[in-house]
């Protein structure tokens, strides 16, 4: 079952940017809700991008990634469960990572959200 901050590839077919892979994408759903629904809410993971507010750095090894990426928080989504390739690729993040993932999320949304 996959967990609250693992990163998994998935496939996202019909967006815009669909290369027909499976790409990286963070599980930000709770643990609770991913045993008991068909589908897992993500963000998607890029290898490059500017950052900003609803934008989170990753270095390379976090969540088993190979290289620095970007969580694109603005880009939070569902997929169905089927949609999983492979994972996880690492450990979950940690809870100071999650923690921006989730202020990033609300920013996302329009909520002032001010810095620790």
């Amino acid at each position: 079952m996959p967990r609250r901050g693992e990163i998994w590839y998935v496939y996202t077919p019909g967006q815009p940017d669909d290369p027909h892979q499976p790409r990286p994408a963070l599980v930000i759903s709770e643990d609770v809700r991913n045993a008991m629904r068909d589908d897992l809410i993500v963000i998607p993971v890029f290898s490059r991008g500017r950052l900003g507010p609803t934008r989170v750095a990753l270095p390379a090894g976090a969540g088993g990634l190979g290289s620095d990426s970007v969580l694109f928080c603005e880009e939070i989504t569902t997929i169905d469960r089927d949609f999983l390739a492979d994972g996880p690729l690492g450990r979950p993040l940690g809870w100071r990572q999650l923690d921006q993932v989730v202020r990033a999320i609300r920013r996302a949304v329009g909520e002032v959200v001010s810095e620790p």
